[in-house]
This record gives C-alpha cells, sequence and structure tokens, in this order.
C-alpha cells in the first residue's frame, strides 16, 4: 500500500510460495539451470529458492534462482555427489521480493 505518509523502503513486498518442481537428472560435479512454470512471477523480482520441503536427495544443492521470464522460474542445482543426481520432486519452499521501482545500483 503505498503513501506518501507511509516510510518504506524499496522492498513493495516478500511473499512465499511452495510450488510443485519435477526437476531432471544434474550430472556429476555440475550445476544445471531448469526451469519451471510459475504463474504470477515478474522479471524484476528477486527470487530465493529456501529449500525443498523434505529430504532433499544426498549431494543436490540449489546454487541459484531468478525469474528471466515472465511465469518462469529458473532453479540451478548444482550436483556435489559422487554420480549423476536427480533432485527431489515436491514441493519448494521459494521467497519472492518484488519492488516498488527499479532497484538501485548502489546501497548509497
Amino acid at each position: 500500500m503505498s503513501s506518501t505518509t507511509v516510510t518504506r523502503g524499496n522492498s513493495h513486498e516478500t511473499f512465499y510460495i511452495t510450488p510443485s518442481l519435477t526437476p531432471a537428472q544434474v550430472a556429476l560435479n555440475t550445476t544445471a539451470a531448469q526451469t519451471f512454470s510459475v504463474p504470477g512471477l515478474q522479471t524484476t523480482d528477486f527470487v530465493t529458492v529456501i529449500g525443498y520441503q523434505g529430504t532433499q536427495t544426498a549431494g543436490i544443492v540449489v546454487a541459484e534462482a531468478d525469474c528471466l521470464t515472465a511465469n518462469v522460474l529458473s532453479v540451478q542445482f548444482g550436483n556435489c555427489a559422487t554420480a549423476s543426481a536427480t533432485p527431489a520432486s515436491g514441493l519448494y519452499a521459494v521467497q519472492v521480493t518484488r519492488l516498488e521501482g527499479p532497484a538501485p545500483s548502489t546501497a548509497v
């Protein structure tokens, strides 16, 4: 709720979603960006995958996440196991931070 009488920063809102994701296999000692349809995501959103709601496959880590195309979540999975592995399928906790306007180029 924007108003000139309310003190606020550049983050308009932060919310959490739990999309069901079915990742593909990731080769040993690599990272792989995979995309998933998540209606409502915007290219200006800051996206953080907090984790899988259950037991993740051994050796799999979430390295990075973003929304480069509207309604598409991109997640980069890393595999530090001893063989190819498939990240767990199911609900992932995702934090979305939506800005009021463009992100500042500096912290000052």
